[in-house]
């Protein structure tokens, strides 16, 4: 690892005019969204003021499968944007989730993404999002860094709404010294934005990319220190008013509106901390001007951290507890429970309890009972005469039954259903776009908490861009199919299969040459395909049409769109 270097942020020269959050990056699409599947990266940019171009290099022809250092198995690309690309990987010596960056070794920026790299891994703040590893090797450069499943960005928090006082206080807080604790060894982020920024699920916020983020862009900025300052005042802004805190739209949030300038978050929205609303606007130098209520700007995270530390500390919301139901209390007709506490020297009259089944409910009551006896009565004498009966014939039924093999020879015994099993699996991909192959044989292994997860769609449910996605399964030889269940892992409107015989597991086989074996359509978390007529069969592939929309899911790798996941699959004949 080599020693810090305190240029590693400064990789490109930018005049540094126009603030950096106020700018959007124009990425384009990863080579998974030409199916418009979903980036799961969308890193809608912050400006840079000047962006090396990547001259020649061009992305490294990587693809899913792809292995780096016969360790870090490439899952999913979240990114792929000027000559480098951005994947979800598989850390195979570990057995976790790592994030990792590939550009070509010849790449512009590869020296500097390098160098950016191993000064922020030399930091070792828990603060931030750690990097694990910075390798050249076979003409690519690559940066490994953690990939936290069970963290939040801000940007999806943001979504459902602006936070509460207190998670912004906390959020504020916590970024700011962590970008002052970076600053003091000379490294600076200059990308930090909602994207950047996570919120773990113990409520730990966390930052992604420091120095990195801007290598990979060519990001550079003359007042870095200013420039962190001013994002993590735009972060706040945008934590207090669910707005992006200059004219243009930016991840996922509206801008303010136009030749107003910036206006201060409680005049924004109503009810927003005083405090938190006047820091904001210290943070946001926007070119040292400030409403004339405020105090000085705030130019440097350390500055920000001291006004921090000067509010009035913002305590958490008090729980609320639902109260208790109302003691009921139980009143009898006799004894003292339930009455009223008598007076000294007075005489309470003793209520007179009505003559017993005397009401309508004691009539109904009587007729009911009184029908009961009749039956059991006719029942009894019944099953008396049946059983006097048997006893008379049973000589006779006796012989007849030791000497007959069985009077219903002829009635075929139903046959019972059994679990077939399956010998092996293969992804169906006749567009020739797989979603995850090495995870078929996680359907079949009798464990419902792993399996095969399609990519997360924009459109649907029914899928626009596929005819459908699935699983052609191996039975080992021909065998008779008369239903196939399956467990799925999201539920809502709507999952289609379609279940068919098929002579080959090949994806080259066309659908249309297929036997339709038959189709369900579900809501919830199962889904059984019941074959009219069994049908022999060595091959069965069971066929995705629909999804369902269904939220991220960071334990699954997989981010908001129209997906499902199959945990198990089971064939039966």
């Amino acid at each position: 690892m080599a020693e810090r270097s305190t240029a590693a942020v400064d990789v490109a020269d930018n005049s540094g005019d126009e603030p950096l959050t106020a700018q959007a990056d124009q990425s384009t699409a990863d080579g998974v969204a030409k199916n418009r599947e979903r980036d799961t990266d969308s890193d809608e940019a912050q400006g840079s003021g000047g962006t090396e171009r990547p001259g020649k290099a061009s992305a490294p022809e990587l693809h899913s499968g792809h292995k780096l250092a016969r360790r870090y198995r490439l899952e999913d690309c979240v990114t792929r944007l000027d000559g480098f690309s951005s994947w979800r990987a598989v850390d195979e010596k570990l057995r976790r989730a790592v994030g990792v960056h590939v550009l070509p070794a010849d790449h512009t920026r590869a020296r500097s993404v390098l160098a950016a790299a191993r000064s922020s891994a030399l930091l070792g703040d828990p603060r931030f999002v750690q990097v694990l590893d910075a390798v050249e090797e076979n003409d690519l450069v690559y940066v490994v860094h953690e990939w936290l499943p069970d963290a939040t960005e801000l940007t999806t928090l943001l979504a459902a709404g602006p936070l509460e006082p207190h998670d912004a206080y906390q959020m504020v807080s916590q970024i700011a010294s962590a970008m002052a604790a970076a600053h003091r060894e000379g490294l600076a982020h200059l990308r930090l934005n909602p994207n950047a920024v996570l919120r773990t699920s113990t409520g730990q916020w966390r930052i992604r990319g420091l120095a990195v983020n801007a290598a990979l862009r060519g990001i550079g900025s003359d007042t870095p220190q200013r420039t962190d300052t001013e994002a993590i005042g735009a972060l706040l802004y945008a934590a207090l008013t669910q707005r992006w805190p200059y004219e243009s739209d930016a991840y996922g949030l509206s801008g303010l509106p136009k030749d107003i300038g910036l206006i201060a978050p409680d005049q924004v929205r109503a009810g927003i901390h005083r405090g938190l609303s006047e820091l904001a606007m210290r943070a946001l130098v926007n070119d040292g001007a400030t409403a004339s209520r405020h105090e000085a700007a705030c130019t440097t995270p350390e500055e920000l951290v001291k006004a921090i530390g000067e509010m009035p500390r913002i305590r958490p919301p008090e729980p609320t507890f639902t109260a208790p139901p109302e003691y009921q209390r139980t009143t009898y007709q006799q004894g003292t429970y339930g009455r009223p506490a008598p007076h000294p020297g007075v005489t309470q009259p003793v209520p007179t309890p009505p003559p017993p089944l005397q009401s309508r409910t004691g009539k109904a009551l009587k007729w009911a009972v009184s029908a009961l006896l009749i039956t059991a009565l006719g029942l009894g004498s019944w099953q008396l005469a049946d059983a006097l009966m048997d006893q008379g014939n049973k000589s006779e039924d006796t012989n007849q039954t030791q000497t007959t093999d069985g009077g219903d020879k002829n009635t075929p015994a139903p046959k019972p259903v059994r679990t077939l099993p399956i010998e092996d699996a293969a992804e169906y991909y006749p567009d020739g776009n797989p979603q995850h192959p090495d995870d078929v044989s996680k359907t079949y292994d009798g464990d419902t908490s792993t399996g095969w997860r399609t990519s997360s769609f924009l459109d649907g449910p029914k899928l626009v861009i596929k005819p459908g996605v699935g699983i052609v399964y191996d039975l080992g030889s021909a065998k008779e199919v008369s239903a196939a269940t399956l467990s799925l892992r999201y539920g809502g409107n709507h999952t289609a299969v379609e279940l068919y015989a098929t002579d080959s597991p090949s994806s080259s086989t066309p659908l249309s040459s297929m036997k339709e074996l038959g189709k369900v359509t579900t809501s919830s978390t199962s889904a059984k395909v019941t074959v009219g007529k069994p049908v022999k069969s060595r091959y069965v592939l069971v066929w995705l049409t629909a999804l369902p929309y269904s939220g991220d899911d960071p334990a699954n790798y997989s981010n908001r769109g129209y997906k499902q996941a199959i945990t198990e699959v089971k064939f039966t004949g």
